[in-house]
């Protein structure tokens, strides 16, 4: 996040104030009674302090801005209108008032979440924040066409032909056509067909759809630019053999059950594996060197290897099977480096949008 961001969240209170928010807090309540003009929002008083910067003041903080920043930004600078200088005097004063009084400022999504629990209802502030976490834009639609076409693709293909037709019909044409060219083929035409027969879209549907979409696959894909720092040990912990993990999983849970209990809900282990749908799970096994596939199932459990069996031809999966019986003892090690390695394999996929990763089957996805 940049210092911009940082201003506008430092100042994003407007019209609400105690006492205890100082003599800038007491300034700005004053001017505002006085010119009876609304409150300015945070990205008001972030466009107030860099149009008073200027040219040689304020290029540095401009350089550092991506591109929604400066566009919103823009936009709030561009509607200000007429300032007041006692109403400029006071935005400068709250905001070295409150700069002065933490020394320094850091804006990131944590921090910026815990600011607005402080005044939002829960269940809002968790829609503001996976929103801004998202794709940039400034409704679903926009957001949607700023998801790469890979992804958006993997996620519609499991919905319903009509549902695809209406989302593919409000995002842009050149992203659809992208999004349409990887589907499968004889689903994209039955979305064709349908698009072709659709009429206006009633308002309701529209609304079931968006928040649909919000929470089943936004949310989801929101978290993936979220990483805190049991989601990093987590993916330490998917590196480790099996004794070294069961070492260090044992250690923590003695002198932080809490953490471990985490760390073990967000691994992602070769067991997970079976919660892949028969697509992705097929793309997975073609991608897999046949050696290394039989010694990873061979060490696994049945259920696990039963699962990649069934997800192959019978021909292939008689074939491994009759590897997997006449390789005989295998070494632990060797189990753990293939399974290790197919399940790093499987995020690759992911992180490209070959294939998709659920929790649990037929349930949220994960995109790395």
């Amino acid at each position: 996040m940049s210092i911009v961001s940082t201003i506008a969240g430092a100042m994003s209170r407007t019209g609400k104030h105690t006492e205890a928010d100082g003599a800038g807090t007491t300034a700005m309540a004053t001017v505002a009674v006085t010119t009876q003009r609304r409150p300015l929002t945070g990205v008001e008083r972030a466009a107030v302090l860099m149009l008073s910067l200027g040219e040689t003041h304020g290029a540095n903080i401009w350089r550092l801005l991506d591109d929604d920043e400066i566009r919103a930004l823009s936009l709030a600078m561009s509607t200000l209108g007429n300032i007041q200088a006692e109403e400029v005097e006071g935005v400068l004063v709250e905001f070295v008032s409150r700069l002065s009084a933490t020394g320094a400022l850091m804006g990131n999504f944590d921090s910026t979440e815990r600011l607005l629990q402080q005044f939002l209802p829960p269940d809002r502030v968790n829609i503001i924040m996976e929103e801004i976490r998202g794709p940039a834009g400034r409704n679903m639609w926009e957001k949607l066409s700023n998801v790469q076409e890979q992804v958006l693709a993997n996620y519609l293909k499991n919905e319903y032909p009509q549902t695809v037709a209406v989302v593919l019909s409000k995002i842009r044409s050149e992203h659809a056509a992208r999004v349409l060219a990887i589907l499968p083929e004889e689903l994209a035409l039955d979305v064709v067909n349908r698009m072709l027969r659709m009429e206006s879209v009633q308002k309701e549907v529209l609304d079931r759809v968006e928040e649909t979409l919000r929470t089943e696959f936004m949310s989801n894909l929101s978290q993936t630019t979220r990483r805190d720092s049991h989601e990093q040990m987590a993916d330490i912990f998917n590196n480790f053999d099996r004794q070294t993990e069961a070492r260090f999983i044992t250690a923590l849970e003695e002198s932080n059950r809490e953490s471990a209990e985490r760390i073990k809900t967000l691994m992602f282990t070769f067991d997970d594996l079976v919660k892949l749908d028969t697509g992705s799970a097929q793309t997975l096994i073609r991608q897999v060197d046949k050696d290394r596939l039989s010694i990873a199932l061979k060490g696994s459990n049945e259920t696990v290897r039963d699962f990649f069996l069934k997800n192959m031809s019978t021909r292939a999966a008689k074939m491994l099977a009759d590897d997997m019986q006449a390789m005989g003892p295998v070494r632990l090690k060797d189990v753990d480096e293939a399974q290790a390695m197919m399940v790093n394999l499987a995020k690759d996929l992911a992180a490209k949008g070959e294939i998709t990763i659920s929790k649990n089957r037929g349930d949220d996805e994960l995109v790395y």
